[in-house]
């Protein structure tokens, strides 16, 4: 089947890198990528296995690490400028 696609530059290179190693054309190391990673079984669920046994605690659970993270990074840039 022929089609026209747009592949982001980043997919580009590495296709472009994987044909000067094998020396295999741009269509075939497309389509057996293609294949490659179609053929791998999906995973429905990712499990997490706890590092420590200690519950998480209550008052960070509805809240963003993200956030929380750059709200403690805050905090020590405003104690390192008060010294």
């Amino acid at each position: 089947m022929r089609t026209t696609v747009t592949i982001d530059p980043d997919t580009e290179h590495l296709l472009r890198a994987e044909v000067a190693r094998t020396g295999y054309s741009f269509k075939q190391v497309l389509n057996q990528s293609i294949r490659c990673a179609l053929s791998q079984p999906a995973m429905d669920r990712i499990v997490v296995e706890p590092i420590f046994q200690a519950p998480f605690p209550v008052e960070f659970a509805a809240r963003s690490m993200n956030r929380l993270a750059d709200e403690w990074d805050d905090e020590e840039t405003i104690r390192e400028l008060t010294r």
